[in-house]
């Protein structure tokens, strides 16, 4: 006897549909077809100990179980629940009334009957609505994930029971209510800026950072903030829409490795990975390719501290993801690709020692030592980062007036908002361009229109400096950005003066000299 269940297979963060084929008739032997792994060949062990634990029995004849399409490898133990129905159906045990031709299935199987979670929960029910199914069966563990899916009957089960009874009487309840297509009206609780004495000018370029969705890079010797001010960007970024809410669930959903996941993802990520972390833990990929630290960061920051401890080559992967917002791994029998648009916030010391430039403290590196250290950090990968600044010491009397309090991240979070909002009714017209750092070259032209003096100053800049045609478009964006924030429609002088003088990297070094001049002028 054949039987057919429909089941689905994980591809980055997509899913595709797998019809799983059963059938149960004269011979001996079980065989899985269909390029399985060994998970899904180990799972027949698992299904037989767990329906006899239900009173079933595993056929004692040929046993074939074919995984379509035959050319697409076959991972994960979410296909345990579609194959033990599938065997159940086959050998004549659970009666076919046609209501599983509606459904998709997917679910890990516990030798008792038990059925745990998953990964990818949501890609699959997506897959389930575009393939026009009635809806899906999936752990009780990730309903909470499934429930994102409108128009979809979601139904959660923690016991293989549960889904006989399903397929028999209909005595699961009713299918799970839809989400409420936003983020909960409290907003979580983040570090404050309030918190951060002094730094008016690294506050300032985070601010503007978070309006334009800018990348920026915080410059300054050991222990001025550099990481503290970088925790507090998420309190100031605009909440997530219901788009960005399910491609960032959608990710965190496939790189939960069959873990509960913890429902959707309602704030905005904040990645910090060490600073030994691989090309391959940052961009993704493996045997079985996952999201790196630059997708799980999607839609959110990610947080490079001591930015040159980093390999070269990890620093050097991050330069097409940058660009485009997305990143492609390819192997040799697949190739994948995962969304990865994300704001870049990186931090470092300005040399070996940490003190070039530093007020009290004298710079012990040279200047070639110093031009070693900017060059581990390679220039397209500086080109692509709007804003450098350079983080300075605290005065003590600054630091140590506790009465003083800065600027809330509510406050700042308003101004955000503003400017993103004036950004949105901007891009209206453009598919998945919320912020200026997105903007596309052809509309430059359209919204950066600046003055005469402005136009000159820049251009004046740009030959001094050296700056190539690709930092000239990332500075027109953020003066678009400060233009924004102070509610202006035209880019004026201040703007791009502003921009300009977030090129720190730009400048050439000059050894020793500057930190002795400093050090010098303290003692006098």
């Amino acid at each position: 006897m054949l039987a057919k269940i429909w089941g689905s297979q994980l591809h980055g963060v997509e899913a595709f549909p797998v019809m799983i084929e059963v059938y149960v008739g004269n011979g001996l032997g079980y065989h899985v077809t269909g390029q399985p792994d060994d998970t899904v060949k180990e799972s027949l062990n698992r299904i037989e100990v767990a329906i006899k634990a239900m009173g079933f029995h595993m056929p004692r004849q040929k046993l074939s179980v074919n995984l379509s399409p035959v050319h697409l490898k076959k991972t994960g133990a979410g296909f345990d629940l579609p194959i033990a129905v599938g065997i159940l159906k086959a050998s004549g045990q659970l009666e076919d009334l046609g209501k599983l031709d509606d459904y998709t299935l997917a679910g890990e199987l516990g030798l008792d009957g038990a059925i745990y979670p998953i990964n990818g929960v949501l890609c699959r029910a997506e897959q389930a609505l575009r393939d026009g199914r009635k809806g899906i069966v999936l752990p009780k563990a990730n309903i909470d994930e499934g429930r994102l899916v409108t128009s979809l009957e979601i139904y959660g089960v923690s016991h293989l029971q549960e889904v006989l009874d399903f397929v028999k009487t209909d005595l699961l309840p009713g299918p799970a209510v839809d989400w409420p297509g936003s983020a909960p009206s409290v907003p979580p609780l983040l570090p404050d800026f309030k918190e951060v004495r002094g730094q008016y000018k690294v506050k300032r370029e985070l601010e503007i950072a978070a309006a334009g969705g800018h990348n920026s890079l915080l410059i300054g010797p050991p222990g001025v903030g550099k990481s503290m001010l970088a925790k507090r960007l998420p309190s100031i970024l605009p909440p997530m829409t219901a788009q960005e809410i399910l491609e960032t669930t959608r990710i965190y959903s496939v790189a939960a490795c069959g873990r509960a996941f913890n429902g959707p993802v309602y704030v905005r990520p904040f990645r910090d990975p060490h600073h030994s972390a691989s090309a391959t833990a940052l961009i993704g990929g493996g045997s079985l390719p996952l999201p790196g630290e630059i997708s799980l960061a999607h839609n959110g920051v990610l947080f490079l501290d001591e930015l040159y401890e980093f390999h070269r080559a990890a620093i050097e992967s991050l330069r097409q993801p940058l660009e485009e917002g997305k990143v492609r791994i390819a192997r040799a029998k697949m190739s994948l690709e995962f969304p990865a648009s994300f704001m870049l916030v990186a931090a470092m010391n300005p040399c070996f020692c940490g003190y070039y430039g530093h007020p009290t403290r004298r710079c012990t590196c040279s200047k070639r030592a110093l031009e070693y250290y900017r060059k581990k950090i390679g220039s397209p990968l500086l080109e692509r980062i709007d804003l450098c600044i350079e983080a300075e010491p605290v005065l003590l009397g600054e630091l140590l007036a506790g009465e003083t309090e800065g600027e809330n991240s509510a406050t700042i979070r308003e101004r955000v908002l503003r400017a993103r909002g004036i950004q949105q009714a901007r891009y209206g017209h453009v598919k998945n361009i919320h912020c200026n750092a997105r903007m596309p070259q052809a509309e430059m032209e359209t919204y950066c229109r600046m003055e005469a003096f402005a136009r000159r100053f820049l251009l004046r800049s740009l030959d001094q400096l050296q700056l190539s045609a690709r930092s000239y478009s990332r500075i027109l964006k953020v003066s678009r950005t400060i233009a924004d924030l102070a509610g202006s429609e035209k880019v004026e002088l201040e703007h791009v003066a502003e921009a300009v003088g977030f090129r720190g990297l730009d400048r050439p070094v000059e050894g020793r000299s500057r930190g002795r001049e400093a050090n010098d002028k303290y003692n006098d």
